[in-house]
């Protein structure tokens, strides 16, 4: 099934697309947004996928370390350097329209990041867990007890010239971290990541992929699906062919 939305410049669609290679995804992000148009509704893709690593523009390979050999890794064109997705992870992609009048008027890049990571900070919240900004170094960060400063949340986003963005974030649920150590994450050696189970959360990826999005939707001033729809929603139609 394929989730419906209205034409109001204001309205946003929900798409759950399960688990999904990275590759066809990130065609599809950029097919989508060439071809959007001021009427089209901005969307969310919730997404799992398996082990990857992606690279951002001017990303360091040397950040690629020991042990990431047999990974494969995607250079795409967002922000941020190297990060790691894999299975246990909340992916969000964010196809929006950041010059869209909306009720809190038109975004402008910095206001989105800082919304979608409260939108984090606010959903580990939920779940007893204090999450926190680290100036310089975006994302979301433990903000106390013995894993302080370990990350748990990364955003990496394309934002064109006409204010459509792609990309989006990923927060870190329940996963096998050793990737993560084959790299210098975000390009910070010796940093930890951490995830929710770890944090000794222990949470149905599905809850938590959608509360982020619920919490997406609230933070960003756009309506969105229900709860409901949001679990039943389809994939867009070109995904399988965008590879």
């Amino acid at each position: 099934m394929t989730s419906t939305s209205t034409t109001r410049a204001e309205s946003a669609v929900i798409r759950h697309l399960g688990q999904a290679d990275y590759e066809p995804t990130f065609a599809a992000m950029r097919a989508f947004t060439d071809a959007r148009t001021p009427d089209t509704p901005d969307e969310l893709w919730i997404v799992e996928h398996p082990a990857v690593y992606t690279l951002g523009l001017g990303a360091d390979r040397g950040h690629l370390l020991g042990g990431a050999a047999h990974i494969p890794v995607v250079q795409t064109d967002r922000g941020g350097e190297v990060t790691f997705h894999g299975p246990g992870q909340v992916v969000i992609y964010l196809l929006m329209d950041l010059r869209r009048n909306k009720p809190g008027g038109k975004l402008y890049a910095r206001q989105f990041v800082h919304k979608i990571e409260q939108a984090i900070i606010d959903v580990l919240a939920t779940y007893r867990l204090a999450g926190e900004r680290i100036e310089g170094a975006p994302g979301i960060y433990i903000a106390e007890g013995p894993k302080r400063g370990a990350k748990i949340a990364a955003l990496g986003l394309k934002v064109r010239g006409n204010g459509c963005t792609y990309h989006g974030v990923s927060l870190n649920v329940a996963m096998d971290l050793a990737p993560f150590t084959w790299i210098n994450p975000c390009g910070y050696a010796g940093l930890e990541t951490i995830d929710m189970r770890s944090m000794g959360v222990d949470v149905p990826l599905a809850d938590v992929q959608l509360a982020l999005a619920n919490e997406l939707v609230r933070q960003l001033d756009v309506a969105g699906s229900t709860a409901q729809s949001i679990a039943q929603a389809a994939a867009p139609t070109d995904l399988s062919a965008a590879a």
